[in-house]
């Protein structure tokens, strides 16, 4: 879990981060699905929420193997993963050699390129 700068709108509370490694039998879109019915459970209104505006929780799929989709609602990989240290730095811990399907880089690579200068700190 880290606690990381507020990305987009810097006026408000920090954030906690993570990011997770999971193997699924379910298909891209039904993951999205399963994902957004978790977050509606859990309290979050999307419709009322400001864009990079604080919220209960947010899930993204970042990757799904070495899949490219874009679909309707659905894009991976996320297609600003590579401009984010909050996601670079977790994804880091797990699988730094993981290559970007897209960008052909790997996750340090990508982390060691990135402009965001924001503070990602891991908490105890």
């Amino acid at each position: 879990m880290y606690e990381t700068e507020p990305w987009g709108n810097k006026e408000q509370d920090p954030f906690l981060n993570q990011v997770i490694m999971l193997n699924t039998t379910l298909s891209p879109r039904e993951l999205l699905d399963e994902i957004a019915r978790i977050e509606r459970e859990m309290g979050r209104k999307r419709k009322d929420q400001e864009k990079w505006g604080p919220r209960i929780i947010d899930v993204d799929i970042l990757f799904y193997g070495k899949r490219r989709i874009r679909d309707k609602g659905l894009e991976i990989p996320h297609p600003e993963l590579h401009k984010r240290a909050f996601i670079l730095v977790p994804l880091m811990e797990i699988e730094p050699d993981l290559e970007h399907p897209v960008l052909k880089k790997t996750i340090d690579e990508l982390y060691f390129n990135c402009d965001d200068p924001s503070d990602v700190v891991m908490l105890d």
